[in-house]
């Protein structure tokens, strides 16, 4: 194991981050996984099973075991890191822009699409290489102006060659659960299985060019764009680690023994995978789910917890106005499981409360959330 540390782009006078990567393995070795935590840098849980990965891994390397390449992030997001306003983390949203960590990653597609023309043919793997190499040149020529372009960049530029992407997250209050592109679901079934998602909530360009989608969209995008075989050269998922507050060894020892299996069965490690338990829920739409919203200001008072299944009109929530004493009540309509909730406990019109995974499209547009 190596470690490679990145200096990103000052923002101010006397002020500079550093990300920092661990490599496993020889560079070049197939299949090549890249695993980061915490692009949000509140949500931790995935900090933590990173720290227990790392531990697997250099175990592994110690015994000659590690057979592809493989690149842990463990703490993606620096700057987000460092964001504190009146004592509490602010880690979604960048400070300077506004704009959320993840989203506005590059859109590989229409950037190589120039560089590739003439350059594909009728073998789909000398296409893979010819689209990569179109990646890395777009990539080093790209000069980040602001310090999160030059995280954004450093994170793709680690991770754009990849085979596979995992970007561990977490919600609010959750249960295990997964977003992946539609193309990425049957490589990344295996990994819903050891992990026990309860959700797995499928989408082709969610919409906000999040990282994973940044990864693993343009293979599906060039293939049906040009008239030449493009495999789907990376699988990628944002894996979502429960609640922000689920961070303990428990969970932690866990998930880094699920995801170290999902290497096993990869190939990028040795040794003998671990048996796949059976799905725990069937993948189903992200244009399925239902976001729960406050029509109202009020109390927040749940009577539906992660985990739970609702049937169709079953309460999810009541919004109590404590001065005119109006109760409105907030109820499921879609059948599912709610997979994830808000820690808040006061509503405002337009917040998003909870989610439920329904299995009948009826969203379009932006599919993800602020």
């Amino acid at each position: 194991m190596h470690r490679t540390d990145h200096v990103l782009r000052s923002q101010s006078i006397g002020s500079q981050k550093t990300l920092s990567s661990f490599h496993f393995g020889t560079p070049g070795a197939r299949p090549k996984v890249y695993i980061q935590a915490s692009l949000h840098a509140e949500e931790l849980p995935g900090m933590l099973t990173a720290y227990h990965l790392r531990r697997l891994l250099e175990q592994a390397e110690a015994q000659g075991q590690i057979q592809g390449e493989i690149i842990l992030v463990p703490m993606a997001n620096p700057i987000g890191l460092a964001q504190r306003v009146d004592h509490k983390p602010m880690g979604r949203f960048d400070l300077n822009t506004s704009e959320n960590f993840n989203r506005h990653f590059p859109d590989l597609c229409a950037a190589v699409l120039p560089l590739i023309e003439g350059k594909l043919g009728s073998d789909g793997t000398a296409n893979v290489t010819s689209i990569r190499q179109a990646m890395a040149t777009h990539l080093q020529a790209w000069q980040p102006d602001t310090e999160l372009a030059s995280q954004r960049k450093q994170l793709v530029s680690l991770a754009f060659d990849a085979d596979v992407v995992l970007d561990l997250h977490c919600d609010c209050e959750a249960v295990m659960h997964m977003y992946t592109e539609t193309p990425c679901w049957p490589a990344m079934e295996p990994l819903a299985r050891l992990l026990g998602a309860r959700a797995v909530l499928l989408a082709k360009n969610s919409g906000g060019l999040s990282f994973d989608e940044s990864m693993s969209g343009p293979w599906w995008q060039l293939a049906e764009k040009l008239p030449f075989p493009i495999p789907q050269a990376c699988a990628s998922t944002t894996v979502e680690l429960r609640g922000e507050g689920d961070v303990n060894h428990t969970f932690g020892k866990a998930d880094a023994s699920a995801l170290f299996g999902y290497l096993q069965h990869l190939g990028a490690v040795g040794g003998e995978p671990p048996a796949l338990p059976e799905l725990a829920c069937a993948a189903t739409p992200l244009a399925g789910a239902q976001f729960v919203k406050s029509p109202v200001p009020g109390l927040l008072v749940f009577a539906a917890k992660p985990g739970d299944r609702l049937a169709l009109g079953d309460l999810v929530a009541e919004i109590i106005d404590p001065i005119s004493g109006t109760v409105h009540a907030l109820r499921a309509e879609v059948p599912g499981v709610v997979y994830a909730r808000t820690t808040e406990r006061y509503a405002t019109p337009g917040d998003d409360l909870a989610n439920i995974a329904g299995s009948v499209p009826f969203r379009t547009g932006n599919l993800l959330g602020a």
